[in-house]
């Protein structure tokens, strides 16, 4: 963090010390009264998008950001670091269904988000990220201007779907409708937006009358549903391969499931598109041998919403994932259509689109006889193969899962790479979408959960009156990369619970190091006193080590207004649950 930060904001609109060492000055129109500026037409037109919540750490650039935004509804949550402001929004937007929107300095504050920006981007996860930059006339100067960088527009192209420097205050409504039209109707990933320091105090009365743009998601063509539907009509053993782009179409392709006698395999930002009980279902363990057996086995194949990507169908790195059936792919990227795995049939269009149209495509059509073997009863017979081979650390694992689920049934779980991940990851189903979702995939981010929890607890959506709990699953190691966030949450009076898996180092790390028979080295890292720390940042803290201990203090961490760290030591867990 730079000194800057630390300067107060203006108390009123006339010259301050802070205006007069960035040669910025207010301006008024000629009966006196202050103008809008391009900054407070931004926080009005955010408004209008409907944005609640804005994630950002005020410095000298963005201030003038800070003045609308004083007067507006967004509420604005501080992190601690530029990087927890891009989980938070990243969470945020998992749970809400929203754009999480950072508000964030140029330089530093860039380079800072901009492992957010990857991890969201490799999710589809969308987010609006605003952010200052040296006036029109110093850009690119090299003048050694506080916070410049030759061209940060260049430095987040690789993490954003697009970045666009404002040069005008007048280009302010086209390029939000751009970045809105995005997230409403286009393949979701981070925007960028940087406003010049003259931009940023533009006069914009005149834009103050703008409106915003709402664009629906694209529909099906019918020659492509026809063509699916006749395959899938025809099919004998039909199979559904679900991502993350289709979890706003569950009750749509829970009913094409069942219409077919199709079982359902989901990646892991799907889990909750069918409940944990339903016959069709059978988890997200694509990359083990039983599954793909039965893959392998299907005739007609419908993937929607997934890339069908390594991280969701082939964790384990060892290839062999096959679709040898006739493959028909949805998605709402017509590039995503051709990656990884060619399609017999391909279909641009959102999901649920999609999904309603294929419903009724299918409801004219007669189904051929599906195999006795196939639909519920090898999904069945899947569930049984794969529960007979899951080992001692998976079970015990499993077992701190449930246990959680069972004293907060309504959670929303956000997990780290950490060991009780990887095995939710393969065993638990939660019963909704939205409920399940974690950085171990993709962009594979350590540090993500904690910021991310917050995130999602802000985003959450009240039943009957409250948000659902939210629980951070994270290891000793990757809380490390984001620990301070704890006061964030903390100042936010945010009550997630932070399930701390102990186990005193990079364990994941360790036993690939030891598998590939390298000597570990960096593996087995110093690990504080995470319960002194905690409680140090303004938390409830304890450790606990056995199911009933767990059970009480998950109950005890719903009754407060702020966060809870429960630190569970990964071998005592294993010794108490094994008794």
């Amino acid at each position: 963090m730079t000194f800057n930060r630390l300067l107060p904001l203006p108390a009123d609109r006339s010259m301050s010390p802070l205006k007069a060492c960035m040669g910025l000055v207010s301006q008024t129109n000629k009966k006196g009264n202050d103008m809008a500026t391009c900054g407070e037409v931004l926080v009005k037109l955010l408004e209008g998008y409907g944005v609640e919540q804005v994630f950002g750490i005020p410095g000298v650039h963005t201030v003038e950001l800070y003045r609308g935004l004083a007067r507006s509804s967004i509420n604005h949550v501080t992190p601690r670091h530029e990087q927890g402001a891009g989980f938070m929004a990243d969470g945020y937007a998992r749970t809400s269904g929203k754009p999480g929107v950072c508000f964030i300095i140029t330089g530093p504050g860039m380079t800072n988000i901009s492992t957010a920006m990857g991890q969201a981007y490799a999710d589809s996860i969308p987010m609006l990220v605003i952010s200052s930059v040296q006036s029109r006339n110093q850009l690119g100067g090299g003048r050694g201007k506080l916070h410049e960088l030759p061209n940060q527009s260049a430095l987040v192209a690789g993490v954003a779907a697009f970045s666009h420097t404002l040069m005008s205050a007048s280009e302010l409504p086209g390029v939000l409708a751009r970045a809105f039209a995005l997230f409403q109707a286009g393949r979701p990933r981070p925007v960028h937006i940087e406003i010049p320091l003259d931009v940023l105090v533009e006069e914009a009365d005149e834009l103050l009358a703008s409106v915003p743009v709402n664009i629906d998601r694209a529909g099906a063509a019918p020659a492509a549903v026809s063509r699916m539907s006749a395959l899938l009509a025809g099919a004998q053993r039909p199979l559904i391969l679900a991502g993350g782009g289709a979890i706003d179409a569950a009750a749509e392709l829970t009913e094409l499931a069942e219409l077919l006698d199709a079982p359902v395999a989901l990646t892991i930002n799907a889990k909750g598109l069918l409940p944990s009980t339903h016959p069709l279902l059978i988890g997200s363990t694509q990359s083990l041998v039983a599954t793909r057996e039965l893959v392998a086995d299907a005739d007609v194949v419908l993937a929607i919403g997934t890339e069908l990507a390594e991280t969701d169908y082939d964790v384990t790195f060892a290839g062999g994932f096959e679709i040898p059936g006739k493959l028909l792919r949805i998605d709402i990227d017509a590039d995503q259509t051709v990656r990884n795995y060619p399609p017999h049939v391909a279909l641009v269009a959102d999901s649920r689109n999609a999904a309603q149209a294929l419903l009724s495509a299918l409801s004219h059509k007669t189904l051929a006889e599906r195999r006795n073997d196939w639909g519920q009863v090898r999904a069945a017979r899947l569930r049984d193969d794969l529960a007979a081979t899951w080992d001692a650390a998976t079970l015990a694992q499993t077992r701190f899962l449930e246990t959680v689920l069972h004293e907060l049934p309504d959670a929303v779980f956000v997990g780290d790479s950490t060991q009780p991940v990887y095995t939710g990851n393969l065993t638990f189903n939660p019963e909704r979408p939205r409920r399940w979702f974690n950085s171990s995939t993709g962009y594979g981010t350590l540090g993500y959960a904690l910021p991310a929890a917050i995130g999602a607890w802000l985003g959450g959506q009240p039943d009957k009156g409250a948000r659902p709990p939210v629980v951070c699953l994270i290891g000793d190691g990757g809380l490390q990369f984001t620990l301070p966030e704890l006061a964030s949450a903390v100042e936010a009076r945010t009550p997630v619970i932070v399930l701390l898996w102990n186990n005193q180092g990079y364990e994941e790390i360790k036993k690939y190091m030891v598998n590939r028979a390298i000597e570990p080295v960096g593996v087995d890292i110093y690990t504080p006193d995470f319960v002194g720390v905690a409680k140090a940042l303004g938390c409830a803290a304890e450790a606990i080590s056995s199911v009933e201990q767990l059970r009480s203090a998950l109950r005890a961490a719903t009754d407060r207004q702020g966060p809870t760290v429960i630190e569970i030591d990964q071998n005592q867990w294993m010794q108490a649950v094994a008794k």
